[in-house]
């Protein structure tokens, strides 16, 4: 199977129809885009679209864990020292721009700070969940961020300095996805015990097995 891919490759590779590819591709679901008038899709992001949607677990969910593992990668987890708010966030709508899902990068982060001029996404507990839903992302997908020291400006509910931040981007249209995750977020993180070994680990990878651990 060649790396790019057309739309009949797509549709075989599927096992649908070349319409409901063209479909898929035209409302942003399926990662793809133009060269000239034809449709190319990456044979990488193809099979990550299709690992999103074929799990083990129907729901896609666990109880302590975040979602399905395309919801948020080890790629997708950093470790910062001295950062102020701005510049977290930044770096987080950075991460979540190279995602497939994530189509405009500008309107995501136009959409972030929109959404931290209305209340600070700072939930207590020393962590911030930063969120939006725009039309412009075609599945839900997550970066995070782990502070060695408090983030200057990141106001919290309960005034305590925030150090871990994970942000969400999620299509106009997902609401239950949405909120189950940021329901399974601010539980697992209320553990002071992962907390404290998520801050104090140097290594990412760990830090994406405690999110996302049953």
């Amino acid at each position: 199977m060649h790396e790019i891919m057309t739309i009949e490759e797509v549709a075989e590779y599927l096992r649908v129809s070349e319409r409901t590819v063209y479909d898929w591709a035209q409302k942003g679901d399926l990662p793809g885009g133009k060269l000239g008038t034809t449709w190319r899709f990456k044979r990488g992001d193809v099979e990550n679209w299709v690992n999103s949607r074929i799990s083990t677990k129907s729901s896609g969910k666990n109880k302590k864990g975040m979602t399905s593992s395309a919801t948020l990668t080890a790629e997708r987890v950093i470790i910062v020292n001295e950062m102020d708010k701005d510049t977290i966030l930044r770096n987080l709508v950075d991460l979540l721009a190279e995602s497939p899902f994530v189509h405009n990068r500008d309107e995501l982060l136009k959409g972030v700070f929109a959404r931290e001029e209305l209340m600070s996404t700072g939930i207590g507990f020393g962590v911030g969940v930063p969120h939006v839903r725009i039309d412009s992302v075609s599945d839900l997908v997550m970066a995070v961020a782990v502070s060695k020291n408090p983030i200057s400006g990141y106001s919290s509910l309960d005034n305590q300095p925030v150090q871990i931040v994970c942000m969400l981007a999620a299509r106009s249209d997902q609401h239950a996805k949405y909120i189950r995750t940021l329901s399974a977020v601010s539980s697992r993180l209320k553990d002071a015990e992962i907390r404290k070994s998520i801050i104090e680990s140097e290594d990412t990878g760990f830090i994406f097995s405690q999110l996302t651990a049953e």
